[in-house]
């Protein structure tokens, strides 16, 4: 593997393949329980496209109207897409064996990493650069974000924040970086960047003993939860996970009180009883 890792490095920029990815979201925080709703890949060697991927994704949960307005998938949309799990071998085929590039890779990475320990495959090791990184550390463009850095170099943004647009953009703005940047070696471009963009650690969190039951057999059960605002609420829900960020633990259920999939801080939750198999 290091040995591999080490040929991968040496090699010449041109002769490493890349994929570029990119997804869209219900949503900015995987710890609330958002999800991926499309998926983007393109595959490519020096200046030659090789292959690329596509896929809405059904994210088992609504898409907020403030959101689909941002990258325009509606829940009609994707309610017959293939959930992560049915493509999660797809993908990771896909990207075997590829340096992986993202704008804000950590992101990408975060609901990547996230899918995939839910449909109970291994993470990847691939390296990961992130043009968003280079271009803070390297560039002075007036704002960082994709849209920006590509109307600054008179690329076509037309159509994106739509997966597959968005990893076009973004390879031309990567390879207009390596241009720049007089990158011969991959090493080179992983020592401008400060080393490869790690997936993310995921916290195991271990649910209350009454969750971890209900979560275990697919079971409901009625909690009386308190609100930020102090507002007190006796809801029936069917618990998926237990998720955990800076410290504070989130259940995400699907909630019968709203009818769609919610995260409740677990601290607010003030009783919770398992719900007889019939109700």
């Amino acid at each position: 593997r290091k040995k591999l890792m080490n040929t991968l490095l040496d090699k010449p920029i041109d002769e490493v393949q890349f994929t570029v990815f990119d997804v869209e979201t219900t949503g900015l925080e995987t710890y609330l329980g958002h999800r991926m709703c499309e998926i983007g890949l393109l595959k490519f060697r020096g200046t030659k496209e090789l292959d690329s991927y596509s896929s809405l994704v059904n994210p088992e949960r609504s898409i907020p109207e403030d959101v689909v307005d941002i990258h325009g998938i509606t829940n009609e949309m994707v309610m017959n897409a293939p959930v992560f799990e049915s493509i999660a071998d797809d993908v990771l085929e896909f990207i075997k064996g590829t340096v992986l590039v993202a704008h804000n890779a950590e992101f990408d990475l975060g609901f990547i990493a996230k899918h995939l320990r839910r449909a109970k495959r291994g993470i990847p090791d691939n390296l990961v650069v992130d043009t968003l990184t280079l271009a803070r550390k390297h560039f002075n463009f007036p704002g960082n974000s994709l849209e920006t850095i590509a109307s600054c170099l008179a690329i076509d943004t037309e159509g994106n924040h739509r997966a597959l647009k968005d990893v076009t953009i973004t390879r031309e703005v990567f390879q207009h970086f390596i241009a720049k940047l007089k990158i011969k070696a991959l090493k080179e471009l992983l020592d401008l960047q400060g080393g490869s963009v790690p997936f993310p650690e995921v916290e195991e969190v271990p649910p209350p003993f009454v969750i971890d039951e209900a979560i275990k057999s697919g079971g409901k059960l009625l909690i009386k939860y308190v609100s930020a605002s102090g507002e007190e609420t006796e809801r029936v829900v069917e618990p998926i996970e237990v998720d955990a960020h800076n410290g504070t633990e989130y259940l995400i259920a699907f909630c019968h009180l709203r009818n769609e999939e919610r995260a409740f801080r677990i601290d607010r939750i003030l009783e919770s009883h398992p719900v007889a198999s019939n109700s």
